[in-house]
């Protein structure tokens, strides 16, 4: 597999990524090599954040790359979907934090894999959160965040969870560049993980179609 795409995004090249992407798409390449391509690309970013390498401002201009590509991509990621949506999730970063990246790569391949997905965007408040869930039963909530600021939110939002009485047929699952096994033990999440592809496994395995 062509690792271009990944190096292009890697040097924030914006119009020529989101070119490269139009053109291997329209000639008919496989769309979910192409996302791996975006996604590999988002992985060495992040590794190159976490070194120091880059700062949230890289971050930022990468995510609005892999957007443009994935608005490229959707219409041929639809055709390869097909049936019954397989499990409900609902995602979301939670007040404290506008970050997005990790959340929308995230939501990107649970739809691939034919998740429905109700993602509810950024610096959302907790209450808000519980009446989604209250309204759709979903199989599984997600968490992202990046910064700290997020922390107290989203544990308030799993404490919602459990008042309501919402929490004991639902998976909580948890990410982000910030977050840690003790974050995920602190809100009662079922699974902490830094990387989007262990989540989608664990999804995945949740609605039993690992």
């Amino acid at each position: 597999m062509s690792s271009r795409i990944a190096e292009l995004i890697v040097s924030l090249e914006q119009e020529q990524t989101l070119e490269l992407v139009r053109v291997r798409s329209a000639a008919g390449e496989d769309p979910l090599a192409l996302l791996e391509e975006c996604r590999q690309g988002m992985l060495d970013v992040g590794q190159l954040f976490h070194e120091g390498e880059f700062y949230l401002s890289e971050l930022m201009i990468s995510g609005e790359i892999f957007k443009g590509a994935m608005a490229i991509l959707e219409p041929y990621l639809e055709q390869v979907r097909g049936g019954d949506p397989i499990g409900v999730v609902v995602l979301a970063t939670m007040r404290g934090d506008i970050h997005d990246l990790g959340k929308n790569i995230v939501a990107t391949l649970l739809r691939v894999h034919n998740f429905e997905v109700h993602d509810l965007g950024v610096n959302v408040e907790p209450e808000t959160l519980v009446e989604k869930v209250k309204e759709i039963s979903p199989d599984i909530v997600g968490f992202s965040a990046l910064i700290t600021t997020a922390f107290e939110s989203t544990r308030r939002a799993t404490e919602l969870l459990v008042e309501e009485g919402l929490r004991e047929n639902l998976k909580v699952v948890v990410g982000g560049g910030v977050t840690t096994p003790e974050f995920g033990e602190y809100i009662g999440a079922d699974l902490q993980t830094l990387d989007a592809s262990t989540g989608v496994a664990y999804c995945l395995e949740a609605v039993g179609a690992a």
